[in-house]
């Protein structure tokens, strides 16, 4: 307990998965929390429960896609709160029908991808960043993706925003290191959230599990506890870094889980 004591701290896209996972967990470890979401039932339903374990939680509505929404749920949590001292940037779409490959995109879904997925992370530090620099400090974490990292047949516009969230993560970190604000990213591979498991059948799960190092997928917590860790003064030395929590999928030469394969029944 106590691990981020004394900190305040806003995430949004809070009201399920990584965002619900973080939240809950900066608020059991001390931090006074506010949920921002487009889902704001969702949001306050999360700050209630927050509340009801002993933590100090509020939930509003955000829309990532609007510079004026942000700005707002950033001088809330300062009104609210006195200050802020942790923003999660978290909130992310990804569109399987129209983020395609580079010669069927959908040029309006880019543009879409990259205001949500990229900008708000800019908007977010920018109006933070002054009130961070007041209070002393703070820690500012971005939810990247192992989608920046890596090329695929689809999905064009959110790897590419999500690769841009990770050099911005570098900026950022070294424009305001000098007034003590750090400035991380944790890039997830695949997590068992509740819209994955929804929206995932067991063959593709399987698919991922055969490349997967770890003999098990990832869960909101496995995020939400790195991010607790960025949020904490125990990564007071750490900044502009991009953690990549995804189990391994992406380590090895992608031939080793076929090879393997190959090599039992060669055996047998």
């Amino acid at each position: 307990m106590g691990r981020v004591e004394n900190k305040v701290a806003l995430v949004t896209g809070g009201a399920s998965g990584i965002g619900l996972s973080a939240a809950t967990l900066l608020a059991k470890e001390g931090a006074k929390v506010v949920i921002a979401d487009f889902n704001v039932e969702g949001a306050k339903e999360a700050a209630e429960n927050i509340k009801a374990e002993g933590g100090e939680a509020f939930g509003l509505f955000l829309d990532a896609g609007d510079e004026s929404s942000i700005k707002e749920a950033i001088e809330f949590t300062v009104k609210h709160f006195g200050k802020i001292s942790v923003l999660f940037n978290n909130v992310g779409l990804t569109n399987l029908k129209k983020d395609l490959d580079v010669v069927n995109m959908d040029l309006d879904e880019w543009d879409r991808l990259m205001n949500v997925n990229l900008k708000s992370v800019l908007v977010g530090s920018k109006f933070a960043i002054p009130h961070m620099i007041e209070a002393g400090g703070g820690s500012i974490i971005n939810t990247a993706s192992m989608a920046g990292f890596t090329g695929d047949s689809i999905r064009a516009a959110y790897g590419a925003s999500k690769a841009a969230v990770v050099n911005l993560t570098k900026y950022i970190a070294t424009q305001y290191g000098k007034d003590q604000i750090r400035c991380n990213a944790v890039a997830p591979g695949l997590i068992l959230t509740p819209a994955a498991e929804k929206n995932m059948v067991p063959e593709v799960l399987d698919i991922f599990a055969k490349y997967n190092v770890l003999p098990y997928h990832g869960e909101p917590d496995d995020i939400g506890y790195t991010v607790l860790f960025l949020a904490s003064d125990e990564s007071k030395f750490i900044t502009g870094q991009t953690i990549q929590v995804e189990g391994g999928h992406y380590i090895a030469n992608p031939s080793i889980a076929d090879f393997t394969e190959f090599m039992k029944k060669a055996q047998s």
